[in-house]
């Protein structure tokens, strides 16, 4: 172990509140589309409308995530979108997965550089 400060493992920068499958996989959608509409997103996440509704729910609450509802014609829909927070947060969570997937053993101990290696494809659209 080098001389520095201690370094804390990258993995306690993820946020429980995205790591999920479900939920990353939501927010790695959003991302990527900007905005969205529920049904769309049920089909293309491949999930229950009440999962995709509880999952929903947490990230809303945690502020990641604008519920917008209106209608088309007489049907009711609903559409999602990051907040600022929101893709923030996606951000700084696709690097902490970006430095563990780049960082060779015992790097973490040595002065402090920019990681190298490929980009996990799940983390391209931050």
């Amino acid at each position: 172990m080098g001389t520095g400060a201690v370094v804390s493992h990258p993995r306690h920068r993820l946020d429980a509140r995205i790591h999920t499958p479900v939920r990353f996989s939501l927010m790695a959608a959003l991302a990527a589309t900007g905005e969205a509409e529920f049904k769309v997103l049920r089909e293309t996440l491949e999930v229950s409308e009440s999962l995709l509704s509880q999952h929903v729910r947490v990230l809303d609450e945690a502020g990641y995530v604008h519920v917008r509802k209106g209608y088309v014609g007489k049907r009711p829909r609903t559409w999602l979108s990051l907040t600022r927070a929101g893709t923030d947060a996606f951000e700084e969570h696709c690097e902490a997965l970006r430095v563990i997937s780049t960082t060779p053993v015992g790097a973490l101990n040595e002065p402090a550089s920019e990681p190298q290696g490929p980009v996990p494809a799940s983390c391209d659209s931050a």
